[in-house]
Order: structure tokens, then sequence, then C-alpha cells
């Protein structure tokens, strides 16, 4: 019987207290919806071909036909989140209007949502319309979810980066909705947090167009040096995620949604993806847990799985932070199953045999023979499947047999370059499987792969299987049926007819027999197998039987089946007509006609003309960020009155904020970019500083200090990852209680100037301009210091070879852009080249803009004296934008160059 989703408990459950987690499928077109839904998704997410989705070409949705789509999931008892998980610009927030009002007009359950200002606005339009922050969002900490409620969401879709540990301490912190990523691509980037397509690509991943340059290959740059890493080169791509042995962890916690990620992937990858999870989920819910079938059966989904598309599976981040197993580094794209070594080529045939090293490291999902090994550090330990490692796919399973029509590829580690490979045309085996693997004769056809650039030792691999794109078809054939529950309620007594009332998804319905109950002369009567077995025979109807109750009905009566059968279709009838009614009738829920946007506006023009920020400056201000003890000196150095302290290590902050104090300057300390649990002392050591001023760059960090006493608090300042893109968002929170807002690196020239137009020209004071940086492009939980100098897998492991060398990434133009590690022992990768919005500070003054960063990554004290100076010469009327840009030699650029999203009107 099919059981809805349960409620979230307040505290972490016991065993014995389970909830079954909706599995949340993705659609990035109408055949993947519909496959999601035949698959048995209990819910799916998609976008619009409007934009405003972090897919932006996974486009096949539209705002017309959007009433329909929801009625095809409604029937199919699904539920439907739209995705508006990007950042939103002043000049599109009437066309998001629109959009809502559309999508809550069309009965959409949910909006998963990354910029604040869309939330406000959801709410506005339509209060009764749900909320989720999106992953994009990156709340990370029971504090971060307490920003998120505050907006009206009621479920947040955690990042990839927390570890079972570290979400089961979340679920004790909060009473919303929490949703995990269990399957498909890893960002090695915390989403929300990755600048890369900007910087190299101009374009924005928070604007839904990822440029994958965490897909490319790179060089290791160790101290200056170029070390060679052989074929290992894609430094920054992690295999994907199946997360199948977090699974009963993540139900102890009461985890409540289950998301599988690909809404660029196709109908095959969301028919296998759903139906081995909800496999597994069956088998992990049934009384005594799993067994050998069910193992047996979880090991062919890793199959199919696999070659429908995989990098190679891991657990993630489930376990903790695991640098060696993330990250494989020899290629970028699907591979599949491996299947063995070329050991000969005669013609139109190739013998694949098994690798004397066993199945290569390129495998993933950590899963050997030991049943009790655990995911990731020691912390929690969850059922392995077994598998001979010389044979298997990388996911712990022994590797399909080949058989004609299976797709291959040669692999010789260079998946940049045209790789040989094709279907195969015939399949022979050389001897009988055994421990050791098997041999085959792959034989081609023409056309096929050019086997004279296939040689010995190259790595074979199974990419995919006909057969499972034959049976999701012949799935997407048969209709969606069973999927409404009900629970039915029989009573009667002798010489009445019998009543049966059912419930179920807002559906109430009643009918009673014609013939009346009578005594039965022998037997047990109308038992409740009988009843169930009558009344519940609801196949090929839109509904299920839940439950039945025949406590209401007197025991020894008796009826003709022809009468249970007839109940059985006035019931079917009334409900199924009730359900029409319902899909395409209104919805239900009250929408505001009056304009929002407006009302908003106002509301945001109010707040941020009232405000006098306490760090109130009538003269333009130049505000270094520095990371250094030489770039402390120089600023001290430079006479400047403020300083931002972005430091490194933690034990240097403390003698940092002395120094700085001790030469007369304001200190504003920034907090790391993210939080996790369990983490929250980084911002109370803050606290502890008594600094003047905070950079708040995450939205724990938000809650944590605006929960102080005031009159203790610092004056707190946002910085760009907030990802500040609009008014709306800036007067949300200004009126918190930040004192100024950071451009958020998302805006263009015309963007920031259109949101300073929308608010008076005096509340340019509350707004900071990044002037001068090296943008940073990934901010990753992977450490590459850990992965590529050492065998540990975590900082109690790595031996911290990040204090004694420093690594740079190389890509395929020869820049080398510097990788910096945090206090919390996370990696941002900087972009080689400074950019400069220099030619804009004219514009900027007239506007009404004061304060102006500066930071600094690995510049020396020379070199960051000089560039203050400029600085400072350009602000006082000194030097001219172009005369800045020769004597930096900087490159010129301001947020995104080009490529802004793509908006039907």
């Amino acid at each position: 019987m099919t059981v809805s989703p349960a409620p979230i408990p307040a505290d972490l459950p016991t065993p014995a207290r389970r909830f079954r987690p909706e599995i949340l499928a993705p659609a990035g077109d109408i055949v993947a919806l519909r496959a999601a839904l035949a698959a048995g998704a209990d819910a799916v997410y998609f976008g619009l071909s409007d934009g405003f989705n972090a897919r932006a070409k996974a486009e096949s949705f539209t705002r017309a036909g959007l009433p329909a789509v929801m009625a095809e999931v409604h029937r199919a008892g699904a539920r439907a989140y739209l995705t508006l998980n990007v950042l939103v610009f002043e000049s599109e927030l009437d066309t998001v209007e629109a959009i809502l009002r559309d999508v809550a007009a069309a009965g959409v359950d949910a909006l998963i949502v990354q910029d604040p200002a869309v939330a406000l606005l959801a709410k506005a339009v339509c209060p009764e319309l749900e909320v989720h922050a999106s992953t994009q969002m990156t709340i990370s900490s029971g504090e971060g979810v307490r920003f998120a409620e505050g907006l009206g969401a009621t479920r947040v879709v955690l990042p990839r980066e927390l570890s079972i540990k570290e979400i089961s301490r979340l679920r004790k912190e909060t009473q919303a909705e929490l949703e995990v990523f269990v399957h498909g691509a890893l960002c090695v980037s915390w989403s929300g947090q990755c600048l890369t397509s900007e910087a190299w690509g101009g374009r924005s991943a928070n604007r839904g167009q990822c440029a994958q340059s965490c897909r490319m290959p790179y060089d290791l740059m160790v101290d200056g040096v170029h070390q060679p890493l052989g074929d290992v080169r894609y430094l920054l791509s992690p295999k994907d995620l199946a997360a199948f042995r977090a699974l009963d962890a993540l139900r102890e916690i009461g985890v409540h949604t289950l998301k599988i990620e690909g809404r660029y992937k196709g109908p095959a990858y969301v028919v296998s993806a759903v139906q081995a999870w909800r496999r597994w989920l069956d088998a992990l819910e049934r009384e005594g847990g799993p067994n050998a079938d069910d193992e047996a059966a979880l090991a062919a989904d890793l199959n199919a799985l696999s070659l429908v598309y995989t990098r190679g599976f891991s657990d993630g981040f489930f376990g903790g932070a695991d640098h060696q197993h993330l990250v494989e580094g020899r290629f970028p794209k699907h591979r599949g199953v491996f299947l063995g070594v070329v050991e000969a080529v005669e013609g139109r045939a190739v013998r694949v045999g098994p690798s004397a090293e066993g199945r290569p490291r390129t495998g993933g999902l950590a899963m050997g023979a030991d049943r009790t090994a655990p995911v990731g550090r020691r912390e929690v330990a969850l059922p392995v499947l077994g598998g001979d490692d010389n044979a298997s796919n990388g996911a712990g399973v022994a590797a399909p047999e080949p058989r004609a029509g299976m797709g291959v590829v040669f692999d010789q580690g260079h998946p940049e370059s045209q790789e040989q490979g094709g279907p195969l045309f015939a399949v022979e085996p050389v001897v009988q499987r055994s421990l050791a693997g098997g041999r085959w004769w792959l034989r081609f056809g023409e056309p096929g792969p050019d086997l004279r650039r296939v040689n010995v030792g190259d790595r074979v691999w199974l990419t995919g299987d006909p057969g499972i794109d034959r049976r999701v078809r012949k799935l997407l054939t048969q209709p969606v049926t069973g999927r409404l529950p009900l629970q039915l309620r029989v009573r009667g007594a002798a010489g009445e007819p019998l009543v049966v009332s059912a419930v179920g998804r807002g559906l109430r319905a009643e009918a009673r027999t014609e013939a009346l109950l009578a005594a039965t002369e022998g037997g047990e009567g109308l038992s409740a197998g009988i009843l169930e077995d009558k009344l519940g025979s609801l196949g090929g109807t839109s509904f299920s039987l839940l439950d039945l109750d025949a406590g209401g009905l007197a025991a020894g009566l008796h009826l003709p089946v022809s009468q249970l059968k007839a109940v059985r279709r006035a019931l079917v009838a009334d409900l199924e007509a009730q359900l029409e009614a319902k899909l395409t009738g209104p919805d239900v829920r009250a929408i505001d006609p009056t304009p929002a946007v407006p009302r908003l506006r106002a509301q945001a023009a109010a707040v941020l003309a009232s405000r006098t920020p306490a760090t109130a400056i009538t003269e333009p201000v130049l505000l270094p960020l520095v990371r250094t003890e030489a770039q402390l000196d120089a600023v001290i150095a430079a006479g400047l009155p403020v300083v931002e302290l972005d430091w490194m290590e933690r034990a240097g902050l403390t003698t940092a904020v002395a120094r700085a104090r001790a030469a007369g300057l304001q200190v504003h300390i920034a907090t790391p970019r993210v939080q996790k649990p369990g983490e929250e002392g980084f911002d109370r050591r803050i606290g502890r500083l008594a600094p003047d001023g905070v950079l708040v760059r995450h939205w724990g960090a938000l809650m944590h200090f605006l929960e102080h006493p005031e009159e203790k608090r610092p004056v707190l300042h946002g910085d760009f990852s907030l990802n500040v893109t609009n008014a709306i968002t800036a007067a949300h929170l200004l009126n918190l209680g930040l004192d100024t807002l950071t451009a958020a690196h998302d805006l263009d020239t015309e963007q920031l100037f259109a949101l300073l137009a929308a608010v008076p020209e005096r509340s340019g004071s509350w707004l900071t301009v990044t002037l001068h940086h090296h943008i940073p492009t990934f901010h990753t939980e992977h450490c590459v210091y850990a992965h590529l100098l050492s065998n540990g897998r975590d900082i109690q492991s790595c031996g911290m070879p990040c204090q004694r060398h420093e690594i740079g990434l190389r890509d395929h133009l020869g820049n080398v852009h510097p990788v910096v590690v945090d206090p919390a022992c996370r990696n941002t990768v900087y972009n080689a080249a400074a950019q400069s919005a220099a030619s804009l500070v004219p514009r900027l003054r007239a506007a009404g803009v004061m304060r102006y960063r500066v930071e600094f990554v690995r510049e020396s004290a020379e070199e960051t004296l000089r560039v203050l100076a400029a600085y400072r010469a350009l602000l006082a009327g000194e030097m001219t934008p172009p005369q800045v840009f020769d004597q930096l030699r900087v490159h010129e650029q301001f947020g995104v160059s080009k490529g802004t999203m793509r908006v039907e009107r």
C-alpha cells in the first residue's frame, strides 16, 4: 500500500520511529516528467522556458501549458515544484511577478527559490504558495535555516557538502523540512558560491548559465613548478553521487525529501534512478530490512544507473570529507561500467580480459566485501554490497555480461580526444566467467570504431544498453494508475445497506448497496479479507487502497459479491469525477490582485531612504581586504583608516587584529564563506575579538550576530556572497540589521546602476562596490592540497601540506589560478588575473557610492602598496581610469561581461 510522506519530527527519531521520505525527480522536459511519474516519483521539479531557473537549457515547459502539466502531475498523485532558483535583477522584477501569478493560478505546489526577493514576491502574490529555499541559497546551518524561515520558506534544500552527522545536528535545530540530494552530478563548488562562469565564461551560474569549468583539465603547479600527474588532469571534476548507503541514516534523521539531480538527463536516467531509489527505500522499510534479493536488485540497479550515466559513483560528503575519493581526475564525462582491458585486436574484433590491477580506482562507491564498512568517517555504519574487485563497475558490483547492441568506449586516458567506441555487433565468451573476471571477443560492424587506434592495455567501458531504453519506452506507453491512496470505512447492520465511505487527497465519497445486509447461515461472512479483496481492487483507476476500517460493520453479515463490486464502481466514479473537477477547476489559494512589485519597491525605498548607516561617511573611502601579514603591513604603511581581515589561518588572526588596532585602524573581520553545523565557533571567536565591524558572508553568520543584544553587536556589513542583485533583497537585509551591502559579482554595469536607480540617490551610502580583486571562482569543500600532496582523507590525516606549499591550477590558456585554503580547510580558487572597475568610479561617485573595496590574494607588500596608491589617487581625482589600468595592468571588467538571460515576455 502507498504511504504519504510523513511529517518531520522535532527531534532525531529513534529507530522505531521511521518516516518515509519523498522521492523527488528531475524533469527537463515533458517526456522526462512522464517518465518520473511512471516510475513512481512522489514529486517532480522543473523550470520554465521563461528562464529564471538554474538549468537555462532545460526549457520545455511554458506558462501557457502549465495548468495541463499540473493536472497530469496531480492526477498521478504527485506534487510539482517549480524552480525559480536564480538571482533576479531590478529590471526583471515585474516579469517575475507575472510568472508568479501564472504559477500560483496553475496550482504549482511549491517554488524553489534562490533570491530572497522572489520568496518575498511569492508570499505577496499568494501567501499560501509554498516556498522552498534552494541549495543555491547556501543554507548550511540551523542559524541559516532561521533566515530562510523569515522569508516564508517551509523547506530547505541542503548543500551537498553536509555529512550524515551534520544533517542530524541540523535536524535537531529546526522544524523546517529538509531536502537532500542523494543521486546525480556533484558540483565541486558550493552551490550559489561558484563564480567561475563569470570570470572565465562571461556568464553566470547564478543565472542558470554554468560554463562547466569544473569539468575542464588543469595542470598542477606547486610553488610555481609544474607537477606532472600522468593522465590525471581533471582535478576539479567530482564523481557522481549515489548515496544508497546513506539512505537508512537519512530516514532515521527524518529527512523529508530525497532529491535526484539531472534536469538535463533523459527519461532512461530518470526512470532508472527513481525505480532504484524506490526499491531500496521499500527494502529498508520492510520488516527485517533488506535481504539478499534486495541487495541483488540494488546491484542490478547500480549497473543500470552506471550504463545510463555516471562519472563513477561515490558517497559524496555523507561520510564526511574524503579528499582521496571524491575526485578521481581521469575523465570528466560519462564512462559507464568498467569491463576490463584490451588484450588483443584482430580485424574487427577486440579481446577484452580482466585488469591485472583489478578494477581501476575510477570507480567510486567504495563498496567492498566488508559488510560493516562505514560511509566516510566512522561516524555511521551503513550496509554494503559485496562484489569482487577484479570485475566490477566501480560500484562494488560485478559488471554485466556484454551483449550485442551495448555501447563500448576504449579509454586511453585522453577523454578530451576523439575516443574510439561504438555499439557491439556480437560478443563471444573466451572462457567461463570466474572470480578473476571474464574474457570476451567484442566484434564491431561497419561503420564502427577505428580499431587501428585501439591498443593493448586500453581500458574498456560499457557505456550504454539499448535494453534499458526499450524498457523505458514500454513503461511510457502504459497509463499511470493507482497513485492516489484511499482510506475506506465500512459500516452497516442486519437489514440495512452496506455503506462505504472513501477519503484520500482531499477527495470524499460515499456509496451504499441496493441490497440489504443479512445474517450469514454459516461461514465468517464479510471478513476484512473479503472486503479488502473486493472493495480494494482498484487496478486501472487513479486510486489504491491504503487502509480499510470495518469496525462499523456488525459481525456475521452477508451480501452478494456483485453488490460489493457495484458499490466500489460507484465510489470510483464519484471520486474520479471529483478528481477531474479538482484538476481542471480554479486553484483555491487566494491570489492578491494588487501589484506586488510596486508595494515591495515602495517599502524598499522607504527602508533605504530612512537608514543612516552606523558607518556613515561623507567622502569616498578605500576598504583594503587583506589575507597575509605582508599585505597588512602595506595597509598600515599606507596610513589607511580601515582594514578588512580575511585571515586564512586561525592562529594569526588575534595577532593581526592587535597589530591593526595598535596602528590606529578600524578592524573589520570577514566570516568564512560558508559554515556547517558544528562550526559556529568561528563566529563566536570573531565576536570575542570585538571588531569594529564584521563582513558577513553567509546567512548563518547574519542570524548569529543579529541575535546578539544590540549593544554588544558589531556593525554588520554584507559581503558579495549574499548575492544582492535587487532593491527588494537589499531592503530586506538592511531592515534586518545589516549596515551596508556589497554588490553581487553577478551584476554587470547596467544592472548595478539599475539597482542604484531603484532607490533614492543618498542611499548609495549603504552600498560597497568591489573595485579591484581576483574574482573568487570555485569555493569548494574538496581540498586540492590534501588530494594531490598527501594520502590523507581529511584534516586529521592530511598532514596540512597547505602550510608548506602554495598550489595553483594552470588552465588550457596557461593562466595559473591560485588555490587558497581558509580556516575551515575549504579551498577557494581565485582568478589568475585581477579585474578592475576603475572606469565606473565617476558614475559611482555621482550615484552617491562612497565605499570601494580593494581585495588582495597573494600580492606582496610592495604590490599591495602600489595597488592602494593607484586607487587612492583615482578616488582623489589625481589619476584617470586609463592610467590606473596602464599602471596596474589589470583586466577591465565589472561582474559578468556579457550574456544576460533571455526572457520571454
